[in-house]
């Protein structure tokens, strides 16, 4: 049987989604939860590898599951959430055909990447969102993202050092939000495409703020999507505020 997870994990003390020699993986504490509930040694595939510090609020994996252990496949969420660490949870799990692979079978992906304004570190933003002293436009904030929609090349908006045979991607919707939390001033970029390159949200995210904060032109960003190139750019902004959002498979996998 082939069973699909909806996982939620805050990042923050993890070195990431894939299972590594040196360092806490959501992978390995997956893994591990099913070896402890189930005595399962299997391998979980992931819709894809979140960096070290980055969360998830709708991560989706799959693996092979013994048919012969008599649970319903909605109640092994309960089963691995009594094994799992605090930071990660197991929010739904289903039964999905045999053919389903929650990294190849993806269709679309969404993130969000938080920003709070204020001079002054808040420890109850700090984990989840990046702070920014500046002021940006959210009006320039959103002409910037519009810009960033489409199919384009994001070579510029990736970092050097992944290997992909194109740089190539589509983004379905780009979108600036605005929100108080805990009386403080957010600004939050959310983007969903068929795909991203390696750190291409959060170098996103920061030209979107640079662009708000009058630091990065139009002509600057659409050079940089027309030549691939990164200097002119702002810095990959921190990965604790970044978030996977969903998943999208062009079919609910958990009955919704």
């Amino acid at each position: 049987m082939n069973v699909a997870l909806l996982v939620c994990y805050d990042g923050t003390d993890f070195s990431g989604w894939q299972i590594q020699k040196n360092g806490r993986t959501v992978q390995y504490e997956l893994e591990s939860a099913l070896s402890r509930a189930f005595s399962l040694s299997v391998r979980v595939t992931g819709s894809g590898r979140t960096d070290a510090g980055v969360h998830a609020a709708g991560q989706v994996c799959n693996f092979p599951f013994d048919e012969n252990i008599k649970i319903a496949p909605e109640k092994i969420a309960d089963a691995l959430n009594a094994c799992l660490p605090q930071d990660v949870r197991v929010l739904k799990s289903a039964a999905v055909p045999e053919e389903f692979d929650a990294c190849r079978s993806a269709k679309k992906k969404t993130y969000r990447y938080c920003v709070y304004l204020s001079r002054r570190e808040h420890p109850l933003m700090e984990r989840y969102a990046v702070r920014s002293g500046e002021r940006p436009d959210p009006a320039r904030m959103k002409a910037c993202a519009a810009l960033l929609e489409g199919e384009h090349d994001f070579a510029a908006f990736s970092a050097s050092g992944s290997s992909v045979k194109t740089t190539v991607r589509t983004v379905y919707s780009a979108a600036v939000g605005e929100q108080l939390r805990f009386g403080v001033p957010c600004v939050s970029f959310d983007v969903c495409g068929n795909g991203f390159l390696y750190n291409m949200v959060r170098i996103m995210a920061g030209a979107v703020l640079a662009f708000g904060a009058g630091r990065l032109s139009e002509k600057e960003i659409l050079a940089a999507l027309r030549t691939g190139d990164r200097e002119v750019l702002s810095k990959t902004m921190p990965a604790k505020g970044l978030t996977l959002l969903s998943v999208d498979y062009g079919f609910p996998l958990f009955g919704e």
